[in-house]
């Protein structure tokens, strides 16, 4: 889902497949990403921490901690084109990448889907809650793999307590609590905050961070041949 085109001023770097690749130095912090921006280090250095640390240590990211480029992907479970990315691209990046060694691939919520029901933002926290059993990733997919549209009423305390049990969480009463309690809320509203401060207004978006080369954002559920170039491209 896209909140709002990203002003042309910002585009600093063309053009993947016919696809804009932003380049985040100047487009999302004004410099802060720059290693050797004057006054910027400390900055720099405090986001790409939250940016490649797991949001909870139980969602641990994909991949080798040794790959030398981390992708981010920043979206909303109830988003039409997230799904998309899960359903035909995602596989081809884990095998050809994240699978290799190559890539490090993370997951951070972008609820922008939100309705009075928080309805994408129950969905994160649920996440973490099956995070808490070692069952991050397994309950990320279930989630996309039962996605039923935007705000068409599929994200319910019952249905996620259903998910939990597809995916063999064991404790269904300690997850029953987790939700009910609003355990991680304040981490999922967290991951909205990283979002929007580093500019992002769009799901799915991913922001890819080579170990020595500037980050880039690509926003869209863009095919596999585009993260293929750019990621060859960094490395």
């Amino acid at each position: 889902m896209v909140e709002k085109r990203q002003p042309k001023s910002i585009v600093i770097a063309a053009v993947a497949a016919g696809v804009i690749v932003v380049g985040l130095f100047a487009a999302l912090m004004s410099g802060a990403f720059a290693p050797k921006a004057a006054g910027g280090d400390q900055q720099a250095g405090v986001i790409l921490a939250k940016l490649t640390t797991p949001t909870i240590p139980s969602a641990m990211a994909l991949g080798s901690d040794s790959a030398r480029t981390t992708i981010v992907e920043f979206g909303d479970y109830q988003c039409t084109w997230c799904m998309r990315f899960h359903k035909e691209t995602r596989d081809d990046i884990m095998t050809n990448y994240v699978d290799t060694g190559k890539v490090r691939f993370l997951f951070k919520d972008f609820p922008i889907n939100d309705l009075s029901d928080r309805a994408s933002s129950l969905a994160a926290e649920a996440s973490y809650c099956a995070a808490d059993q070692g069952k991050y990733w397994e309950y990320h997919n279930e989630l996309y793999h039962n996605w039923n549209g935007e705000n068409t009423g599929w994200v319910t305390k019952d249905s996620l307590r259903q998910f939990a049990s597809n995916v063999g969480i064991s404790d269904q009463a300690a997850f029953g609590q987790c939700l009910d309690s609003g355990k991680y809320a304040s981490v999922v509203r967290d991951n909205y905050i990283l979002a929007k401060n580093i500019g992002l207004n769009a799901t799915p978006s991913f922001i890819i961070i080579p170990e020595n080369d500037q980050p880039q954002l690509l926003q869209g559920a863009y095919p596999y041949q585009t993260f293929q170039q750019v990621l060859d491209e960094v490395s």
